[in-house]
């Protein structure tokens, strides 16, 4: 476990490995937003001939913030890597980021184009970019609004509710009842807290991201831009094959689900196995 302190947060990161890396072989940074380095234990368990950087973006996590601020900024994310990757002082990295950290690792290429080789972005939820953008906001304020007046239930199932939705946001969408927590196996009590990074708004910097496409068509850096084969239709499958066509690329087939790599202890288990099989593929310029 290492420290990075500035002025405004110290951010933790691990490293398993040597550095430099043996071979010659850059690291390979994993991140996600609001999901801390926990949630690559069993991704990296597949990587053990790498040397493997995780990380606990600011605020949450093992990582503590002293600059009076708690949105999550990608743009203030993507400078922590940015002096996370500089201490490491192995030179650039390979970079898997998935999900809002997806999104921050494209705030970071877009700022300091050398700092990664290869960016898999996986699923990076950027609501911007989607032709139903306003519907899609709205649909996000109608989760926060049930998680502020309702609790965590309340909020979670109507975040499920809008995550499995297929296809644009219509009015079909905004006139069904809200969903039962209950029928989620969610507890319907509302136990007060309303801290929660992926119910409340603090993370909406995220999500309303604008990508700077100049920018990151210009950087030395292969972006590829990863789906999961589960995603079709929902909104972060329909988010990566905008951003992807905005690249002037298609998407990445990966296995399983937004959570793909996640093994059985997540809850939320996917393909973890197959799901590494396929970035070492895509890494190594293959099957993209």
């Amino acid at each position: 476990m290492h420290v990075l302190e500035t002025t405004e947060a110290a951010v933790v990161y691990d490293v398993s490995g040597p550095l430099p890396a043996e071979l010659g072989r850059p690291p390979l940074f994993m991140i996600g937003q609001p999901m801390t380095a926990s949630g690559f234990t069993t991704l990296a368990s597949y990587f053990t001939d790498r040397t493997v950087v995780t990380y606990d973006p600011r605020g949450l996590g093992r990582s503590t913030r002293h600059d009076g601020r708690v949105d999550n900024s990608p743009t203030v994310q993507a400078e922590d890597l940015h002096g996370i990757i500089e201490k490491l002082g192995a030179g650039p990295v390979e970079m898997f980021a998935s999900s809002g950290g997806a999104v921050t690792a494209l705030a970071l290429v877009a700022a300091h184009p050398n700092d990664v080789t290869t960016l898999v972005a996986h699923e990076p939820p950027l609501f911007s970019v989607l032709p139903d953008a306003e519907a899609t906001m709205r649909a996000r304020a109608a989760f926060r609004d049930a998680y502020e007046a309702k609790g965590f239930g309340a909020g979670m199932a109507a975040f499920i509710a809008m995550t499995s939705w297929r296809g644009e946001y219509t009015e079909d969408y905004f006139a069904q009842p809200a969903p039962d927590p209950v029928h989620f196996g969610l507890p319907a009590e509302d136990d007060g807290t309303r801290g929660d990074p992926l119910l409340s708004d603090v993370s909406w910097p995220i999500s309303s991201y604008e990508p700077d496409v100049d920018a990151l068509k210009a950087a030395p850096t292969r972006i590829v831009i990863a789906v999961g084969e589960e995603s079709e239709g929902i909104v972060t499958g329909r988010t990566s094959v905008a951003m992807a066509q905005l690249l002037g690329q298609e998407p990445t087939v990966f296995p399983s689900h937004h959570g793909g790599f996640l093994g059985p202890e997540s809850g939320y288990a996917g393909q973890p196995e197959a799901f590494a099989g396929k970035l070492r593929e895509v890494l190594a310029g293959l099957g993209d």
